[in-house]
Parts: structure tokens; C-alpha cells; sequence
């Protein structure tokens, strides 16, 4: 199997793509309206992975190839270097993926080197301090989705490689500790055909939810005694492309995005789905959502698109219809 399954990915994704009829429409779902992209990357490595959103309203994104994240305004301002992580050339291809954001403006990113140094949790201070590594993954491990409970210190990360999911305690200082598995089983596993497995990861309702973008499947890990991972429960099916996803309120409706089909995709409580955003509104491989009272928010990497890529940052506006 590839360290990289982002980059093998790429070279087996169009195969895998098949289409998928939308769900029956629902008079409770919420409305995602006036989509406009604020932002287009043309630099060099500026492809939107993952995104957290600070208290203005502005998007911290990671820079997957770039090894960077940047701000960007609401109103497209930026992009704006917040840090970069060192250079990581053997092996090459090192990615930049989840991101996570505390309150007091720590920031949290999975870093995909293949190497012993570097692989792993890192951690940005808001003092403008170098970024250091905090939590070591192994080098055959993606930490890719990532969550931080702040009530419990510790952090989440979905491994696409692993196929599992991680955990790790938020230490105070620069100790490095060592990524224990805190869920694993088939439901989180990567496939022959299409080795990238667990991808996004959210903390939501007393559960943690992964995507599993190799079975196209959204899933719930409840907590159990003690904060252990309960049984895995498959709560959606058939989402083609999943990458990561955000839900849209205090209710279990999630906004999905899918990187290989072009669109943002509404998946109900009852795994029913349709699609909201696609292509003509600007969507160019979406790889994550973010919500924010009435803001969506939707990064596009152009992972997959080879002739006329278009990496940017889309908002739209959520309306949440009542029954």
C-alpha cells in the first residue's frame, strides 16, 4: 500500500466515481443558497485540504503541498501566511491535511511525511512561535480528519492509511507523545481499489464521525465508559467521493464534500442525501465543509482536475427550514 494514498488516490478516483441518485427531497431540510467563490490559490503547493474558522469569521486553511496555513477573510482578502511547516523532501510528497483550532488561537495540523521526525500531530502557537510536532504518528500512518476535545485535552485524527482512528493527549509543553488507536475495525479500513480509507473526522452529540471515503460511508463512533470507542455505526451510505464534512446545526444533518464528483452533498439524520452545490457553482474538488451560524463555507483543492484547475474558497448561505 502507498504511504500516500492522497496521491494514489488520484490516479484511481475517476474509476471509482459512479453516480448516485439524490435522496427524496425533505420540507425540514436546510436551504444552501447564493454560492459565490471568494477566493481563488494559483501559487505554487496552494491547494485548500482542510479548513477551521476563527472568531471574525476567517478561514484557516491548510496548504496541503504548499506545508502552510494561511487566513482568508469572509470577504476573500489574503491569502495571509499564518505558518509553515519545515520541509520534508525524502520521501517526497509530503501533505498538510486537518486542521483544528482552540480558543485561545492554538492551532492543531496533521502532517503526512512518511519520515520518523516529523510524521504526525503538530502544534502552531499563537505567539508566533516555530510549529512543533507534539504527537507522533507512525511513518506508515496519514493522519488525515482531526478534532480536539479541549474539555479532555486530546486530540482525534482519521487514518486514511491505518484505516483507524487516533488519539492522543494535548501535552503542556514540547513533549512529543506516541498516537494510541482509539477505534479500529473494517467499517474504518482503506480497499484494494481505492487504498484511502477514514478521511474526515468531526466530535459531534457525545460521538466521534469519520468518513470513510473508500466505502462512502459516513460513520459514527459513540463514547463509551471512560471516553473508549464504542461500537461503529454506518449512518450513511453511498457518497460517492466523501472527504471531510461538517454538520449544519445541533442536529446530526451534515454537509459532506465530494472531492472526486465536484459537490457539496446534504446527508439527512436517516442517511438519505442529495446533492446542493456542484460544479457550476463553483465547486473544483471540495475537500472539507465548515458552517458558522448562517455562513458555509467550502475549500476546493483541484486535486483531480487536469486541464483548467480552479483551487478556491466558496461561501454560500444556510437557511435552516423548520418542518
Amino acid at each position: 500500500m502507498s504511504r500516500h494514498p492522497r496521491l494514489a488516490a488520484v490516479a484511481v478516483a475517476t474509476a471509482a466515481l459512479t453516480l448516485l441518485a439524490a435522496g427524496p427531497a425533505s420540507a425540514g431540510d436546510p436551504t444552501v443558497s447564493d454560492p459565490r467563490v471568494v477566493a481563488h490559490f494559483s501559487g505554487e503547493g496552494e491547494n485548500p485540504e482542510n479548513i477551521a474558522l476563527e472568531p471574525d469569521g476567517s478561514a484557516l486553511l491548510t496548504f496541503a503541498f504548499a506545508h502552510k496555513v494561511v487566513r482568508v477573510g469572509r470577504d476573500g482578502s489574503g491569502p495571509v501566511d499564518v505558518a509553515t511547516l519545515p520541509t520534508v523532501t525524502d520521501p517526497p510528497g509530503a501533505l498538510l491535511t486537518g486542521i483544528a483550532r482552540a480558543h485561545d488561537g492554538t492551532l492543531y495540523v496533521n502532517y503526512v511525511t512518511g519520515t520518523e521526525e516529523e510524521n504526525g500531530i503538530w502544534r502552531i502557537r499563537p505567539d508566533g512561535s516555530a510549529p512543533r510536532r507534539i504527537v507522533k504518528v507512525p511513518v506508515d500512518g496519514f493522519p488525515n480528519g482531526l478534532a480536539l476535545d479541549e474539555r479532555c485535552g486530546t486530540l482525534y485524527a482519521a487514518d486514511s492509511s491505518r484505516g483507524v482512528v487516533w488519539s492522543a493527549r494535548v501535552p503542556d509543553g514540547d513533549e512529543v507523545v506516541e498516537a494510541t488507536v482509539w477505534a479500529s475495525g473494517a467499517a474504518l479500513e482503506p480497499t484494494e481499489d481505492l487504498p484511502y480509507g477514514a478521511n474526515g473526522l468531526k466530535l459531534h452529540d457525545g460521538a466521534v464521525w469519520v468518513s470513510n471515503s473508500a466505502h462512502s460511508t459516513l460513520l459514527r463512533i459513540p463514547f463509551g465508559k471512560d471516553r473508549t470507542a464504542g461500537p461503529i455505526q454506518t449512518r450513511a451510505t453511498g457518497i460517492v467521493g466523501i472527504d471531510d464534512f461538517a454538520f449544519t446545526g445541533h442536529g446530526d444533518t451534515v454537509l459532506a464534500a465530494r472531492v472526486t464528483a465536484d459537490k457539496l452533498e446534504l446527508v439527512r439524520p436517516d442517511g438519505t442525501h442529495k446533492t446542493v452545490l456542484t460544479e457550476a457553482n463553483g465547486l473544483d474538488g471540495p475537500t472539507s465543509v465548515a458552517v458558522r451560524a448562517k455562513s458555509v463555507y467550502v475549500p476546493s483543492a483541484a486535486y483531480f482536475n487536469t486541464t483548467d484547475p480552479d483551487p478556491n474558497l466558496l461561501l454560500a448561505r444556510i437557511t435552516r427550514n423548520k418542518l
